[in-house]
């Protein structure tokens, strides 16, 4: 029995898939690296956003028109979210929940004979320390807690991780101890909301982050996506933990728009004051910060007052990294009751915002031209050379080294998503 894994999304998703490889070979069944050796394909899907949905949406027929004598499973959020669609577009196909991994074995072998599995429903079954299988043994993602306490109006994967459930500290530090003694450098923890981390179980997430940085060995932890409200009651403590030198000088914190109405209709729980002021405290005491952003363009009610304010919200902050999503419906999501803005508005909107964050993130990664970094050189480059990280998580591209290990560097030249640089002499 042989199986193929196609995933879609998030580090998190990317995760689940490596469970699931790991189950199955634990139970003999191997895992190949192309459809056509398959007996069965397994669709890891993501369904945060519409593009997302129509793209697995497609891979999902087209795999079944392609190769009608394969049997095709479906796993990852849209199984949980939209089990309508998925039911009408693939009524032969196997589901594996989000929860329900560790059955993975069960609902391949049941399909590859014939059968039609559906394996769905919520559990608190840990993630940490279970069979995977990964082909980076570099980069080792960890997953912290699943699910989130938030609400947000736009969010429809909340529906598919369910509430908050944190795994325990000791667990994931045991995880990441073999890691790092297999040749890991990069230990990723991540979560739909790492600032989360602890709220049900009692434990702390500059905890967490301190007892894995503290392990022996040369590696980098990198802290995941973190929810501005979450982060409010921890601020200072996280801050203390981070700067930790073998922790990445990162941090992933959303903002979605710069108005407060915006904001409150969103349901995001948190004010621009406090988001700045959360801002404030990292970089005063992380100077190198690289701050990651994420904004919705054209959310319903966004007016223009509204766009301006986001706008000048990231001139003022600066962002290293800026995600911008087209605001668009999501399956059982609140805001998809509202009407959407004009779509020729939104785009304009968009366009506008993508010109800005390339100007921003060009102007921060420039400064960094002619300085000497220590990177940490973690992945081939798909034209050739290596990419490295800085200490500040920052991509760069560098020739002659070799993976695993920590070099320094000049930067010779910066683009608005990574910088090239050469072995300093």
């Amino acid at each position: 029995m042989k199986v193929y894994i196609d995933s879609y999304g998030c580090t998190f998703n990317k995760a689940d898939a490596q469970i699931m490889a790991g189950v199955l070979v634990e139970n003999e069944i191997e895992i190949v690296d192309s459809i056509q050796q398959a007996d069965v394909i397994i669709v890891n899907t993501c369904y945060v956003k519409l593009p997302t949905e129509n793209k697995v949406v497609y891979k999902i027929q087209k795999l079944q028109e392609d190769y009608p004598d394969k049997k095709i499973i479906v796993s990852g959020c849209m199984v949980e979210i939209d089990p309508e669609k998925l039911d009408k577009i693939g009524p032969n196909c196997s589901w594996i929940g989000p929860h329900q991994l560790n059955k993975s074995a069960e609902v391949v072998s049941g399909a590859y004979c014939g059968e039609v599995i559906r394996e769905t429903g919520f559990t608190k079954e840990s993630k940490v320390g279970v069979p995977k299988l990964t082909d980076d043994s570099l980069i080792h993602i960890i997953q912290i807690c699943e699910g989130c306490l938030g609400a947000c109006a736009f969010c429809c994967t909340r529906f598919a991780r369910g509430p908050l459930n944190s795994y325990p500290i000791s667990d994931i530090v045991d995880e990441a101890k073999e890691a790092i003694a297999n040749g890991a450098c990069e230990i990723q923890l991540t979560a739909q909301d790492t600032a989360a981390f602890g709220r049900d179980s009692g434990e702390k997430l500059s905890d967490l982050i301190k007892e894995v940085a503290n392990l022996d060995g040369d590696f980098r932890v990198r802290v995941g996506m973190m929810h501005p409200k979450n982060i409010m009651g921890e601020v200072d403590e996280i801050i203390d933990a981070m700067k930790h030198p073998k922790v990445y000088d990162f941090i992933h914190l959303p903002i979605q728009s710069g108005s407060d109405k915006v904001l409150s209709e969103m349901r995001r729980g948190h004010t621009i004051d406090q988001y700045l002021d959360i801002v404030s405290r990292f970089k005063s005491e992380i100077p190198d910060l690289t701050l990651a952003v994420d904004v919705i363009v054209g959310y319903p009610t966004e007016t223009d007052e509204d766009f301006n304010l986001t706008v000048e919200l990231l001139e003022n902050v600066k962002p290293s990294l800026i995600h911008l999503s087209k605001y668009q419906h999501r399956k059982g999501a609140a805001s998809s009751s509202l009407k959407e803005i004009p779509r020729h508005i939104m785009k304009e909107r968009s366009k506008f915002l993508s010109e800005i964050k390339s100007k921003i993130t060009e102007e921060e990664n420039r400064e960094l031209v002619g300085s000497y970094q220590e990177v940490l050189v973690v992945e081939k480059g798909s034209k050739g050379g290596f990419i490295a990280k800085t200490n500040s998580y920052i991509p760069v591209i560098v020739d002659d080294v070799e993976l695993g290990t920590f070099v320094e560097v000049k930067i010779t030249e910066a683009t608005a998503t990574y910088l090239k640089s050469e072995l300093a002499q």
